[in-house]
């Protein structure tokens, strides 16, 4: 998106705005209440969009006054200037990149699922780093991080975790981490100390909102109940508290087991199962599209990974889709993972672009 197209969309939400709030002083607007909640909603969202390019715009103003000011007087100011300009140029440069996550649920928070793949107790142990790398990407951003159901692996590490990220583009950030991932090093669990290859998937889906139009039938799903395993409060491995539900005609499931109570882990494990089969249901339309215009999709599969990460015989982690590649694995398995996701959505977007034209 160049610098056009930003301030056509900024200005196109800018009438919105306007429409919206003509709309709300209406008389008898607030009589509906879901058309006015879903008013308000939206007129939340459009300002938080609108609002941040608006200040940025404000302090250009101020700095273009302060560079005619100065250049009839002395230089004492130049360098505090020259760092409000830095810092101005930032913060564009930030507001530029959220403008790659306009999709409609990119400002969710995000369900990372990651499960283990070949390689056994390596893979699983693989899993707790990811998991790891994610809370750390996480907490970089402020985000809330929550486990919602977790399977230990029989020796060490895990098999497999979903965990709920709670943010402002939680998802929008995270999408771009939905594949497998491979590494490479020398295994803590080999005596002989060689060197082994291990593959996670990682799956990221959006939270929806109440708002989306998921029918779910109660004759469709298979509810079964036991015991969490994982670390909990003092009713875990004492009650059936965890729920795990599959929909029968997709055989797509979702588990809880982090909730204080049966029930609660069936809403939470519920919302998690409509999520996956709206997104299921979206790859399918994207699917049929796919070939009506004769498009083919490279699909993502074991051997198929999207980031290398090797420990050994050298250090690197390198996407595969973007090429984008640093030495720093230190940075990355810490949640460093920024410029991956940035050089990802940037390339996405670019063959979007073409696409259209």
């Amino acid at each position: 998106m160049d610098n056009s197209e930003v301030i056509f969309d900024i200005d196109n939400k800018k009438k919105l705005i306007e429409n919206l709030s003509l709309e709300m002083s209406a008389p008898r607007f607030w009589l509906d209440t879901e058309n006015s909640a879903r008013a308000v909603k939206q007129l939340k969202s459009l300002k938080s969009a609108v609002q941040p390019w608006q200040r940025v715009f404000k302090r250009y103003q101020d700095l273009q006054e302060l560079c005619d000011i100065l250049k009839t007087s002395d230089k004492e100011l130049s360098a505090d200037l020259l760092k409000d300009i830095d810092t101005l140029l930032n913060e564009v440069e930030k507001l530029e990149f959220n403008t790659l996550l306009s999709d409609r649920f990119d400002k969710n928070n995000a369900i990372l699922s990651i499960n283990a793949g070949a390689g056994g107790t390596e893979s699983c142990d693989w899993v707790s780093m990811l998991l790891r790398m994610y809370t750390r990407f996480a907490e970089s951003h402020r985000y809330n991080t929550k486990i919602i159901d977790i399977l230990l692996g029989e020796e060490a590490g895990i098999k497999n975790v979903t965990v709920l990220i709670e943010g402002e583009y939680a998802y929008g950030y995270l999408k771009a981490e939905r594949g497998v991932h491979r590494l490479v090093r020398i295994s803590p669990f080999d005596a002989n100390k060689r060197r082994h290859t291990s593959f996670t998937s990682v799956d990221v889906i959006p939270e929806l909102e109440e708002d989306v139009d998921i029918k779910v039938e109660d004759k469709d799903l298979r509810i079964d109940v036991y015991r969490s395993s994982g670390a909990g409060g003092q009713s875990v491995n004492t009650t059936d508290s965890a729920v795990r539900i599959t929909h029968i005609p997709t055989g797509l499931s979702a588990q809880c087991q982090n909730e204080r109570s049966q029930y609660q882990n069936k809403q939470t494990a519920l919302k998690i199962l409509k999520a996956r089969i709206y997104e299921l249901e979206g790859k399918k339309k994207e699917q049929e599209l796919l070939a009506q215009y004769g498009q083919d999709k490279k699909k993502i599969e074991w051997g198929s990974q999207i980031r290398s990460y090797v420990f050994h015989p050298y250090n690197m982690v390198k996407d595969h889709r973007t090429d984008y590649e640093t030495t720093d694995v230190s940075k990355v398995m810490d949640g460093g993972i920024d410029e991956f996701i940035e050089a990802y959505l940037k390339k996405v977007t670019r063959n979007q672009s073409t696409e259209t034209r």
